[in-house]
């Protein structure tokens, strides 16, 4: 069946602690889980009832298996997670200090399989013809996944819904990220990030449809065309932020889908995020179509 949403580029294994408040040294036992960015959102939008895949690759070992056999679990095509022969399979270490305070340790070293992601892996996925094309920042910070998204974002040639999410990440970065984002930016047509990332980008390109601005505390903001709207964050009590972004970002895949408004988009959206953020998890824990009404519903 064709797809509705196709993600590129980081995947992990994360390890979650499953005491809360600890530091890594102190911590007795971990929850593992599925990771990373544009993964995470390929899970959120089909837990949402889309079609969903992701472009990235793991190493030939145990957590590859696990990525491969999560993804088909939560209802995601696998097909075109790769193998890097040489690299092992990411981790992400967490600690976790509610409401605010979620510090990640990365073990991406020298390098990621996602970042290895060639033109030829790309050319095997349909980013020309997906509904809707996710890129992230991520997979800007070294060749050859750079050269591989910008090419892959020309091929697709502004079609709607070009996604890019700016999900900057500083220690993944070796030379000044700013030229790439630009880049990027300017191929896309949906501008998603906090404002750390949008810092790094500067003022969105014109001709860009909907440029969104995640502000933690004081919600979201929206412009799409004349349209700029401010929606409130959904107040709840936090356990884990991780997920909430990304949780977001696959419930922003659904509203672009459904042509909704930007307003309900966010307001759909924030929802999502501030489920999966009063849960421990991330993709194991993306909320139902039915769980987002839910909790939108009046009182």
């Amino acid at each position: 069946m064709p797809l509705d949403v196709l993600t590129v580029g980081r995947v992990s294994v994360d390890l979650y602690p499953e005491q809360i408040g600890v530091p890594l040294a102190h911590v007795r036992t971990f929850r593992k889980m599925l990771g990373g960015s544009p993964t995470n959102v390929a899970v959120a939008a089909a837990r949402l009832g889309h079609r969903t895949a992701v472009v990235t690759k793991v190493g030939a070992d145990g957590f590859g298996d696990y990525v491969r056999e999560a993804l088909e679990g939560f209802g995601v095509d696998a097909g075109f997670v790769g193998t890097d022969p040489e690299l092992r399979t990411p981790l992400a270490f967490c600690e976790i200090y509610p409401p605010d305070n979620f510090p990640l340790l990365f073990y991406r070293q020298p390098t990621a399989p996602d970042l290895r992601l060639t033109d030829e892996d790309l050319a095997l996925a349909p980013v020309e013809d997906v509904p809707l094309l996710w890129v992230t920042g991520t997979g800007l910070a070294e060749e050859p996944s750079r050269s591989a998204t910008l090419a892959a974002l020309r091929r697709r040639g502004g079609r709607a819904h070009t996604v890019f999410d700016l999900d900057f990440r500083e220690m993944l970065w070796r030379d000044d990220p700013r030229p790439w984002y630009r880049q990027a930016a300017e191929l896309s047509t949906v501008l998603v990030g906090n404002r750390e990332e949008w810092a790094v980008l500067g003022e969105p390109p014109a001709g860009v449809d909907a440029v969104i601005e995640k502000r933690g505390p004081e919600g979201v903001r929206g412009t799409r065309g004349s349209e700029s709207v401010v929606v409130p964050p959904v107040q709840i009590e936090v356990v884990n932020g991780l997920g909430a972004g990304d949780a977001f970002g696959g419930a922003l895949c659904h509203g672009l889908l459904e042509g909704w408004p930007i307003e309900h988009v966010l307001r759909f959206a924030n929802a999502a995020g501030a489920i999966v953020a009063s849960r421990l998890g991330c993709a194991d824990d993306m909320p139902t179509l039915a769980e987002v009404e839910e909790l939108l519903a009046p009182a």
